[in-house]
């Protein structure tokens, strides 16, 4: 049976179509793609920059909504008793015991989670990831050397790190000529000292894999130099796996904040943080429940939306993902 001209031009564009499915696209059209395909890592996203967005206009925002700053004491949201009143149409999150505006503080509270988290990923990747390429090119002495380093560091508990520093810094100018004091440099080196281990184990097990690809031979019998086969041809197939283990340990963390903020070691005062309005809430949750209610569920969505979208990006980079 013979195909008319409407059959073969119906089997061609199929032909076509199917194509262009299979047809391979560059790296970032492929993660995108994939990434599309997951609707949790969509909507953490959006979260996430709806988020950023927010942190970034916080004085906006409030000055729109009619609320006051986070540092302005409404007596008139407090009553005799010195009891806030809670949630209203001129304070929508209520205030807190001191008459300060919740949704304030909890808008600005996002600038010091946002910002801790960043900047203390930042800060674990890079020092991670030199320290892993270091360990697993190199081998020998320096990998042994390197390897033991991060078994100590791994063996200090954060939260009791972050204690002991808050607390032998508390008195007079701080530690090392005020470089220490209480408060977000205290937090962000904290956190430093302890988060680039992992994906210091990480990058180490892949170089140690990739050192003995046919590639990194060919460049080495080249006459090519290490810093060459490190950063040339090494490092560039590590973007996938320190992406993922980023994204990760973004939300992480940005709890390790909150719960240094909690013990009173975060932030200074009156400087909002999450964790802090949470520890402030804990006496009386059961009478001003606004006041952890919504830096709590806050605190939840940034840690949940940050997880989501590190779990779509594995899924998107995972090169086994059939989407």
């Amino acid at each position: 049976m013979s195909v008319g001209a409407p059959g073969l031009l119906a089997e061609e564009q199929r032909v076509e179509h199917a194509f262009e499915a299979i047809a391979p696209g560059s790296p970032l059209r492929l993660f995108w793609r994939r990434l599309r395909a997951d609707r949790a890592a969509l909507v953490a996203l959006a979260v996430i920059v709806a988020l950023v967005l927010a942190a970034i206009l916080a004085p906006l925002i409030v000055r729109l909504l009619g609320a006051p700053g986070p540092d302005v004491q409404d007596t008139k949201a407090v009553d005799s008793f010195g009891t806030p009143l809670g949630p209203s149409a001129h304070h929508l999150f209520g205030v807190d015991p001191l008459g300060r505006d919740v949704l304030a503080r909890t808008l600005y509270g996002a600038r010091v989670s946002l910002l801790v988290g960043i900047a203390g990923t930042a800060i674990a990747v890079v020092v991670g990831v030199i320290v892993g390429l270091l360990a697993g090119y190199h081998r020998g002495w320096v990998d042994t050397v390197l390897s033991r380093f991060v078994d100590v560091i791994l063996s200090f508990p954060v939260l009791l790190l972050g204690l002991g520093l808050a607390s032998a810094c508390s008195l007079g100018k701080g530690c090392i000529g005020g470089a220490i004091t209480p408060g977000l440099r205290t937090v962000l080196l904290v956190i430093a000292l302890v988060s680039w281990t992992s994906i210091a184990r990480v990058v180490r097990g892949q170089v140690l894999s990739l050192r003995e690809r046919e590639f990194v031979v060919a460049a080495r019998s080249l006459g090519a130099s290490g810093r060459r086969i490190v950063f040339r041809e090494i490092l560039p197939n590590l973007a996938a796996p320190i992406a993922v283990y980023a994204t990760l340990l973004l939300p992480q963390i940005i709890l390790f904040e909150a719960a240094l903020s909690f013990l009173g070691v975060g932030v200074s005062p009156p400087t909002p943080s999450w964790g802090a309005m949470i520890a402030d809430a804990a006496d009386n949750f059961d009478t001003q429940w606004w006041y952890m209610l919504f830096p709590g569920a806050a605190l939840l969505l940034t840690v949940l939306a940050f997880n989501l979208l590190g779990d779509g990006v594995r899924g998107a980079l995972d090169p086994r993902t059939d989407r």
